[in-house]
């Protein structure tokens, strides 16, 4: 068996490489590295993708939560509502700001935020709803768009995870008030460093966005509010450019090769579980083990990466201490944190391959 990689970028760049290398020497060429003509191309495609009425493409997906929060007026003595079980990012962002995050337990299915949880953690401080698409699956946005309708609060969804997946036909990012996703390389659809984009159908949200995105400037040296350097660079978007002409065949195979990973391993272990209405485009491929470590051993004994998202619920994090949410908070979302394990998953993983690990798979765990 040939090496397996957790993720394969190479074969993907061999792919679009003529393309890759166009845009990248267009750049080179024009000179324009900050706010080049490649982030207007790219932001105008994305937004047709997603259907969503503006796109505004920052640094990374981390820029695109806190641009998300700064635009809403997000600060001290504020409470957004979010799930412990995710990356440092999402709740981090809120503490950043001064914010609280508030958090609430998941679907043990899904992993995502469970919908039925959220009215009982809404108080007179909650200012949004800040759901997690958690490994390439959309939270059920139809409960909880509802949920935030009856207390009139907006909904960011991060979507770090879940850039190409749909729920109930409507594509992640374009399901709530604001979407913000990654392009982390590891991504869906990744760049060649940091970056990130924002999607809002409110024009007077996108302008607050795009005016935060470059320190809070409405015009060349005029700052009425306060803003970051959130901005995308010319060449990551060139990259993006390149990587998307093939994105949509990319989603396919995903969600073939997750389905067919489902196939060879619903005997042996617990598989993701799909909703009803949702596809995935399974950013990681997550299944559930006992002993996880000696697990990750024995199959790295056998030429199989793995990857754990996530160990440690926010809840537990050190920088949380002062929430005061001891071990046992939510049970759900630290039972997945001590038995989840993601396995190789790419637009590229060969039959032969899926036959190699789901194999040593089983030959582990049974």
């Amino acid at each position: 068996m040939s090496t397996i990689d957790f993720i394969d970028l190479k074969t993907q760049q061999q792919r679009i490489l003529p393309d890759l290398e166009r845009r990248m020497k267009a750049v080179l060429s024009h000179g324009q590295y900050i706010m080049g003509p490649e982030i207007a191309e790219l932001e105008e495609k994305l937004a047709a993708y997603t259907r969503v009425g503006h796109c505004i493409a920052v640094a990374s997906g981390t820029d695109a939560l806190l641009i998300a929060l700064m635009a809403l007026g997000i600060g001290p003595g504020d409470e957004v509502v979010t799930s412990p079980f995710t990356f440092i990012a999402t709740g981090e962002m809120i503490a950043l700001l001064g914010a609280r995050p508030v958090f609430v337990d998941i679907d043990p299915r899904t992993y995502n935020i469970d919908a039925e949880k959220i009215g009982a953690a809404i108080t007179s401080r909650t200012k949004a709803i800040m759901p997690v698409s958690l490994y390439g699956q959309c939270a059920d946005f139809t409960s909880i768009n509802a949920i935030a309708a009856e207390h009139s609060l907006p909904v960011i969804e991060d979507a770090c995870q879940s850039f190409g997946a749909t729920h109930q036909g409507r594509r992640s990012c374009g399901l709530s008030t604001i979407g913000c996703t990654s392009f982390f390389p590891s991504k869906p659809l990744g760049c060649y460093g940091d970056g990130g984009a924002c999607f809002t159908d409110d024009p007077e949200l996108a302008a607050k966005m795009r005016q935060v995105r470059v320190h809070g400037q409405d015009r060349r040296y005029h700052h009425p509010a306060l803003g970051v350097n959130g901005r995308m660079d010319t060449l990551q978007a060139a990259i993006l450019l390149a990587k998307f002409q093939i994105f949509e065949e990319e989603v396919a195979a995903r969600e073939r090769i997750g389905a067919r990973y489902s196939e060879l391993l619903q005997a042996s272990v617990r598989t993701p579980w799909l909703a009803t209405g949702n596809s995935s485009v399974y950013a990681q491929y997550t299944v559930q083990v006992e002993n996880r470590s000696d697990v990750q051993k024995k199959l790295g004994d056998r030429g199989v990466p793995t990857a754990v998202h996530y160990p440690i619920p926010l809840h537990l994090q050190p920088v949380f201490a002062g929430l005061g949410l001891p071990k046992g908070s939510f049970p759900v979302s630290e039972a997945a944190g001590e038995r989840v394990m993601s396995l190789p998953m790419h637009p590229y993983l060969s039959e032969d391959m899926l036959s190699y690990i789901t194999g040593a798979f089983r030959e582990v765990v049974n």
